[in-house]
Order: C-alpha cells, then sequence, then structure tokens
C-alpha cells in the first residue's frame, strides 16, 4: 500500500474529514432543523393561501415563475456573449508546449476512481500511456474497490508503467467516487492533482497545458476545467443531443462563467487542482453525489477561484436511456444537495462569495434544479390550453401575465436552442445542429431526472446509481480518428 502524502496526520488521512472537521459544508445531513422549519412553515402558508385565495395565489405563483424564466433565458445569453472573450479560456500555444523542458515539468498525479470498470480499463491505460508527459513524472492511481473484484482482474492482466498504481478502497459507506478520491489524495505525489473517469481520452498534452497555465494564472486560481466532449456524438439520437447539451455547457456556458470571474461549478473529470490547496479544502464532499458542483462552490467559498482551460478530454455519451436518466438523476440530486448545504447560512454565503457570485449560484445551482421541476407543469398547462382553451386557464394568466408568457415562451426556448446550436457550430459538429432543434424533446427527459432526483432526495440521498461505460464499441482516440479539428468521429 502506498505511504500517505507527505505531512498528513492519522486525522488528515480521514476521507470523511470535511463532514468530520466542518459539517455544515458537508452533505452527511440533507437538511439542517432550521431549514426543515422554514420548509414546513413555507408550505404550510402556500397551503393556506391557496386555500383562502386560491385564484391570486397561483396567478402570483404563476408570475413570479414566469419571471424567473425570462431572466434565466437572459442569463444564459448574456453568459454566451461573455463566452467569446478573449479571456474567457486560458491558452496555451505550440509554441509554449514547445519551450517546456521536459526536466524541469514537475510530477503530475493523476487520479481515476474506478468501479465495475472491467470493460473499459484496457483503453484508460492505453490512453494514459499516450500523455505527452514524461513517464517517470507521472503518479498515477487507479482507484479501485476492495471488493470489485471483475475490475481488479482486468487491471492485472494489463501491464501498469513505472507511476502506475492501483490503491485499494476499503469498504465502507459511503461507497462514492468522492471517498475514493479522498483516498487517492493521500497518495498523492505531485505538487498538481488531475482526475480522469474510466471512460476518458485525454488531448496528450493537457497535462503541459496544466502546467503553463498554472504558471501564468494569479496565485488565487488553484483549480482548471478542461472542456469535456464526446467520442461518440452519433451513435444514436441521446448521443446526439447529449453531445449538444455538452457543448453549449463546456464551450459556452463554463467559459463565459469564467470570464466573469464567477463561482464555477465543476465537471466530474479533467478538474486540475495544487495538491495542496486540494487538501487545504479537506478533499471532496464523500456524501455528496454530485461532488464535483460542491468543490467548485466551495473553492469560490474559500477565496479561491477556477478557470477553464482550452484543451478536451474526450468521453463516451450514455447511450442507453436507463443508465442516462440514473446518471441524470445522480447529477441533479447533487445540485440539490449542494444548494441545500450552502444555504445553510445564506447571509455568510453572501458574505463569503459576494453578492454577484451570490446570484450566480442561485442560478446556477438553484435555477437549474427548479427549470426542470417546473418545465412539466407548464407544458402541461400549455397542452390543455391548446386543446381545451380552457377558461380557467384564462383567467389564471390575465393579459399582462399572458404576454409576459408569450415572451418567456419565445426568449426561453430561443435561448436554450440557440446555445445548443451554436455549441455544435463551434464544435464543427454541422450535422448535430438539426437535432439541436429538437432539443425540447430531450429537456422532458431532464425533467424526468430531476423529478427522481427530488424523490430520491428525500428516501434515499446517498444513493450512487452507477453509469455503465464500455457501450461503445467504436473509435475512441482523438488522434487516428479526427474530423479535422481535434474532434473525433465515428461512423455514421
Amino acid at each position: 500500500m502506498n505511504a500517505p502524502g507527505k505531512g498528513l496526520d492519522a486525522r488528515e488521512s480521514n476521507p470523511l474529514l470535511l463532514s468530520v472537521d466542518r459539517p455544515d459544508l458537508s452533505a452527511r445531513r440533507t437538511t439542517t432543523v432550521p431549514q426543515r422549519i422554514v420548509f414546513i412553515a413555507g408550505f404550510a402558508v402556500l397551503m393556506a393561501l391557496l386555500w383562502l385565495i386560491p385564484d391570486q395565489t397561483v396567478g402570483a405563483l404563476i408570475l413570479v415563475v414566469t419571471i424567473f424564466y425570462i431572466a434565466f433565458s437572459v442569463y444564459k445569453l448574456v453568459l454566451i456573449y461573455f463566452s467569446i472573450a478573449s479571456h474567457a479560456e486560458m491558452r496555451v500555444t505550440a509554441e509554449d508546449l514547445a519551450a517546456l523542458n521536459d526536466e524541469e515539468l514537475p510530477v503530475y498525479s493523476v487520479l481515476v476512481p474506478l468501479y465495475q470498470e472491467q470493460e473499459s480499463v484496457e483503453h484508460l491505460v492505453a490512453a494514459l500511456k499516450r500523455m505527452d508527459y514524461p513517464k517517470e513524472k507521472l503518479d498515477v492511481q487507479l482507484l479501485v474497490e476492495e471488493d470489485d473484484d471483475q475490475t481488479r482482474e482486468a487491471i492485472s492482466r494489463l501491464f501498469l508503467p513505472t507511476g502506475f498504481k492501483v490503491t485499494l478502497v476499503p469498504p465502507s459507506e459511503p461507497r462514492t467516487k468522492p471517498k475514493a478520491c479522498n483516498i487517492g489524495l493521500q497518495y498523492a505525489l505531485g505538487p498538481y492533482l488531475v482526475i480522469y473517469d474510466a471512460e476518458d481520452r485525454p488531448e496528450r498534452d493537457q497535462l503541459k497545458k496544466a502546467v503553463v497555465a498554472f504558471g501564468r494564472a494569479e496565485s488565487k486560481v488553484i483549480c482548471l476545467q478542461s472542456k469535456l466532449n464526446f467520442y461518440n456524438p452519433r451513435q444514436n439520437r441521446l448521443t446526439r443531443w447529449f453531445t449538444a447539451e455538452y457543448s453549449s455547457w463546456f464551450d459556452l456556458c463554463l467559459p463565459g462563467l469564467s470570464a466573469v470571474h464567477s463561482v464555477i461549478p465543476l465537471g466530474g473529470t479533467s478538474n486540475h487542482f495544487i495538491t495542496e490547496k486540494l487538501r487545504e479544502l479537506m478533499g471532496w464532499d464523500a456524501f455528496n453525489v454530485t461532488e464535483d458542483c460542491d468543490l467548485g462552490v466551495r473553492i469560490c467559498r474559500a477565496g479561491y477561484s477556477t478557470r477553464m482551460l482550452d484543451t478536451t478530454t474526450w468521453e463516451e455519451a450514455c447511450s442507453s436511456f436507463g443508465f442516462w436518466i440514473r446518471q441524470r438523476t445522480r447529477w441533479l440530486k447533487g445540485y440539490m444537495q449542494t444548494y441545500l448545504v450552502h444555504m445553510r447560512n445564506p447571509v455568510k454565503l453572501v458574505r463569503e462569495l459576494g453578492f454577484v457570485n451570490f446570484l450566480h449560484f442561485q442560478a446556477l445551482v438553484g435555477g437549474i434544479v427548479v427549470c426542470f421541476l417546473v418545465n412539466p407543469l407548464f407544458w402541461g398547462m400549455a397542452a390543455i390550453w391548446f386543446t381545451t382553451r380552457s377558461e380557467l386557464l384564462a383567467h389564471l394568466f390575465p393579459g399582462f401575465v399572458f404576454l409576459l408568457s408569450a415572451l418567456c415562451l419565445f426568449i426561453g426556448n430561443f435561448a436554450f436552442v440557440y446555445a445548443s446550436m451554436l455549441g455544435c457550430y463551434r464544435r464543427r459538429y454541422y450535422d448535430l445542429i438539426v437535432d439541436a432543434l429538437f432539443s425540447p424533446i430531450y429537456w422532458v427527459l431532464m425533467s424526468a431526472g430531476g423529478w427522481r432526483a427530488l424523490f430520491q432526495i428525500v428516501v434515499d440521498p446517498y444513493r450512487w446509481e452507477k453509469t455503465r461505460h464500455g457501450l461503445w464499441k467504436g473509435p475512441q482516440s482523438t488522434g487516428e480518428h479526427s474530423a479535422g479539428d481535434g474532434s473525433p468521429v465515428d461512423p455514421q
């Protein structure tokens, strides 16, 4: 077994350290007593108003949600505008890379949490071997659950070069990716550290780009988020929509947030950290099933910042609806956990984030969840109106509210469809632009994941539904199978 990282004592090597030392920042408790009191009191007041003045109450709710939709749509368009700024991403040129001296490069730690990934490990190890970084300075840990016999057996059949190690994760609750990452963090040797998932294929020069970017960045920048995209975008309709969503999020929204120095909800992989600072933050919250989003918020609360790095890691887009809905449920449940954790003390959150970043947090973490939960209700009302011309709905949407709702329908759909189309265009996925036009169908699926997440956070908040990888059997290399712009292609 590896020796823990230098300077770590028994307390610091606890993978649940955050929940012990800073329970106020951990999702170990879903809600606090004051939060439950506020929820119950708010629900009671709402029920009373619906009983006493139902028309006015429903009308007020519709008006508030409509205004929220319009504001959220405009917000997304503003982020897209800022994403084209020259400083939206940290760019490293070929000349910058050529100027590096391999002998002066630091040790770089790579953590890869694996669970039931026996179908992916061979391609994963091959991808990591291809990284353009001195082999003797790679500190790669394959984090494997001790009782995951199939993955361990698959690894045992591979040749692992010097610098590659298997770190066993003892079976204990919670059985989550962030807990495994915290164990790997104990043994990390490098001043820089990155997380990759089992199906990841990072660009070969990504580690070198991160070293250059960290060297240029302000001292408060402790995390670099790489872009994510897929090497199987055209496998089926679901992967096409998924690719349009990722292209919009990682190529437009997150760079826009980086340009305005906002809090950034991290993606689940290809986050590059300054190891010392990550340990200072006590790593990841082992009880949060979307630990990346939570860590992005905690980085900002601690006075540090995240920047986007202009490099891509290619992943496998989930092509099975069953696994996709489980994955989406886990992500949105984690967003709910993150929102509840950081809103335990809103005044303190405003003080630590600053008012503008507090508003970003409301939109990015709370607002996204609200959209997915409320969407089906408004879709249902729209369907009833167009099919029955219900007088009740006409009563609930008087002239001014109806005008705002019509505006919301136009601006909202335009903003989200436009973002998906522009994301595909910037990735040169020209054939997917047509699919992006039909992305409202995809939103229905995301809303299903949202309501499933709401149910789970009440009855089973720490449940980790595994996403199965290895369903795509086509090319996974971004080198051989290239569209000419660095993006992979797959057979039609």
